[in-house]
């Protein structure tokens, strides 16, 4: 009888609650059978040729066949709700966490995938917490593979790997800034614009700053940006801009020390996406440039001060499509990335070589529609590399397997030079 009433007493609440608000359980189970290949290659920058050893002119592949999560669409499940507060006015959360599919390994308590709150009305919505950046949008929205899997757009790639080398990174993600940040304030544009839409994030640094330091506080982690765009019918197009301070170091220390240099580095994209859908084709693509500045000054004074700067950049493009066939749609993208080195960061013995590097990269997909909510899907991909010794830790794009074997620090060594991948799964949606 006792269990009777509390049951009766939870659906009663939970009435009372559905005429006020909603809540959605939501997610995606995608698991596929995935193999990966990297391939680097020996190369040589030296005046004279090494002595002859095994090594010259060698070739090294790694490969890896693996049961992977999230090669269509990212494994995921989330809460979401709103609640109606009347006069036009609702509030809202959303709580998202990723899942390692083939293993269940992530926690449903880490919410890292998104985690809002958020008032929206007639004015548009505002929306605080963990959120994707701005400027991810575009290569998502117009990638043609999601961002996912082996084919996964090339710029997001690039995008990814430069935040974890660079920073600031966090203890949530090693790519904080580049496709989500945390600490973030948002706003978003009303949906009845006549076609036009946009956001404004900034995200905190939540550092600490101390009246006795001078250039207190460091405002590494800090991210601001926007992203505006129109669609009308078949066509879409959007720009989106993001700064990021990856670093951001104090030239005196808490303890009052001079320290030895201050490095100011900051991450700057700008990228544009469009798409047009002529119903038994649709064109998509992006044009993307990251720049990374960054900007050291010795120290102490009484020394002479110097400041040295580092100026690079990366320049991408993709283009892509999708084409329905019967109950499934094929999908191929082709996107490219060059690195252009600052020559002026670049030791002397090495500044008349050529510095830069590039990626190319070329994905075929197809997806079968079993039902709205479930799909297999096969997708190959290929990259190569070029001059990948320059830049080995943001330009070696393995499409999500073994490392590439990389030595010699730019001057003889190996050095990527391509990979291979495919993904075989089965995508379920609830």
């Amino acid at each position: 009888m006792r269990k009777s009433l509390i049951t009766f007493a939870a659906l009663a609440v939970s009435a009372a609650a559905s005429a006020q608000s909603s809540l959605t359980l939501f997610g995606v189970a995608d698991s596929a059978i995935s193999h990966y290949s990297v391939k680097s290659a020996f190369y040589n920058n030296t005046l004279a040729l090494p002595p002859a050893s095994a090594l010259a002119f060698a070739e090294v592949t790694r490969s890896q066949t693996a049961l992977s999560s999230g090669a269509n669409s990212s494994s995921r499940i989330g809460f979401r709700g709103t609640e109606d507060l009347g006069g036009g006015l609702a509030a809202g959360f959303w709580l998202e966490s990723g899942i390692t599919q083939d293993s269940g390994a992530t926690a449903l308590a880490t919410f890292s995938r998104r985690s809002t709150v958020s008032l929206s009305g007639g004015f548009g919505e505002l929306r605080l917490g963990r959120d994707y950046v701005p400027t991810y949008w575009n290569e998502s929205v117009f990638d043609p593979m999601g961002a996912v899997g082996v084919g996964e757009n090339l710029i997001k790639s690039i995008s990814g790997n430069i935040a974890t080398a660079r920073g600031p990174g966090s203890a949530i993600a090693a790519n904080d800034n580049a496709i989500r940040a945390s600490n973030s304030i948002g706003y978003f544009l009303p949906r009845n614009l006549g076609g036009f839409y946009g956001q404004v994030m900034y995200a905190l640094p939540e550092t600490v700053k101390y009246s006795y330091l001078s250039d207190s506080p460091s405002q590494r982690g800090r991210y601001y940006g926007g992203r505006f765009g129109y669609t009308s019918g078949p066509f879409d197009v959007a720009v989106a801009y993001g700064k990021s301070t990856a670093a951001d170091t104090l030239v005196i220390s808490e303890a009052g020390v001079v320290a030895g240099t201050r490095l100011s580095e900051q991450l700057r994209t700008i990228n544009l996406g469009a798409s047009y859908d002529f119903g038994f084709l649709k064109l998509m693509g992006e044009l993307s440039q990251v720049k990374d500045k960054a900007e050291t000054t010795t120290a102490p004074l009484s020394a002479g001060r110097r400041t040295f700067t580092d100026n690079d950049e990366y320049n991408g493009a993709m283009i892509g499509m999708t084409v329905p066939v019967g109950a499934g749609v094929l999908k191929a993208s082709y996107a490219r990335v060059k690195f252009k080195n600052d020559q002026s960061s670049a030791a002397p013995a090495l500044q008349a070589l050529d510095r830069d590097a590039s990626v190319n990269k070329l994905a075929l997909g197809y997806v079968h529609n079993l039902s709205k909510r479930t799909a297999l899907y096969a997708t190959v991909a290929r990259a190569r590399i070029k001059n990948g010794q320059n830049n080995p830790a943001i330009m070696a794009v393995g499409l999500g397997g073994p490392a590439f074997a990389s030595t010699g620090a730019g001057v003889a060594g190996l050095a990527p030079r391509s990979a291979t991948g495919y993904d075989f799964g089965l995508r379920h949606a609830f």
